[in-house]
């Protein structure tokens, strides 16, 4: 994603608001790993590791590596790492493509990515993913959609209308990178099975939708795992993290000229009139929301 290499990314206040992955999420990667008796916990790899969100979280792994495109983020991650006194050299980043990666054959066993695999080309990580995998290893893409109010989903076209709606000065919809975007929000539907690019080398390939209501026509949806209590000024500060909203601005330079704020500033406005009228009362930008994110997981073995 080209954003997160740009020099006004800011990768900190990255790292600082975006949500976090439940532990309940990493406990159904583990177990499915261990469905094989003879599973290795030697290696792990994270794909598209960002500042190393996820990456830090394969705690039962001896070695882990962090695989990011950006330099940007691959410093922050080594800086976050660097501070921990805990660091036991278990960690590692490395600036590199997901679909070349710098690993040896057979030689990982558990592969990841979280939030990133929208953006991959598959007809060649899936190659990749046959060749770095021992057997028996296995691999795990999950991504969130489009944040939902726990307690108010009478916001959610408003959210809807934001995120993907296609008036060009009140909606990033029209400033997306396509088709990363589209696979994000269905879900991760359109990334095909591993064996459709390398027949008979994966097995065991699942869906996983944690989307709770949000989406009734996915295939046995569970209940919705990523939750995140914030601030009003706290969501304002993950509104200003996404990637699209860097492509807003870029289009739009006089937006922030608006009497009533920029672009994202107005969104979040709306959102917390939508919320006062609802309760009858005011709401401070210090008050906290439950928020929530519906997430669509894949994950299979190395045959």
């Amino acid at each position: 994603m080209a954003t997160f290499s740009k020099s006004s990314f800011d990768s900190v206040i990255y790292a600082t608001f975006r949500p976090t992955y439940p532990r309940s999420l990493y406990n159904v990667i583990f177990q499915y790993h261990e469905r094989n008796k003879d599973a290795r916990w030697d290696r792990a790899v994270d794909l598209g590791c960002g500042t190393g969100q996820a990456t830090v979280e394969l705690t039962p792994f001896k070695r882990v590596t962090g695989v990011d495109l950006s330099s940007k983020m691959i410093e922050v991650a080594q800086s976050t790492l660097k501070n921990k006194s805990t660091s036991t050299g278990q960690y590692e980043y490395v600036q590199a493509s997901a679909e070349s990666l710098p690993f040896l054959d057979s030689s990982v066993d558990l592969v990841i990515s979280a939030q990133a695999s929208h953006w991959f080309d598959w007809n060649k990580i899936w190659p990749e993913l046959a060749r770095v995998l021992r057997k028996n290893g296995s691999a795990a893409f999950w991504g969130y959609s489009k944040f939902r109010f726990t307690r108010y989903p009478s916001l959610t076209q408003q959210i809807d209308a934001y995120v993907e709606g296609i008036d060009p000065l009140n909606s990033v919809g029209p400033y997306w990178q396509q088709p990363g975007r589209s696979i994000l929000d269905n879900h991760l539907l359109e990334v095909p099975e591993g064996n459709e690019v390398v027949p008979g080398a994966f097995s065991d390939f699942e869906r996983v939708f944690f989307t709770g209501d949000h989406y009734p026509s996915l295939p046995s949806p569970r209940s919705v795992i990523m939750r995140k209590k914030m601030t009003w000024d706290d969501l304002l500060s993950y509104l200003n993290t996404w990637s699209v909203l860097h492509t807003f601005r870029q289009h739009n330079p006089t937006d922030w000229e608006n009497p009533r704020g920029d672009v994202a500033v107005r969104f979040c406005k709306d959102l917390k009139e939508g919320v006062e009228r609802e309760d009858g009362r005011a709401v401070e930008g210090h008050d906290e929301v439950d928020i929530e994110w519906p997430l669509a997981m894949i994950m299979v073995k190395r045959a």
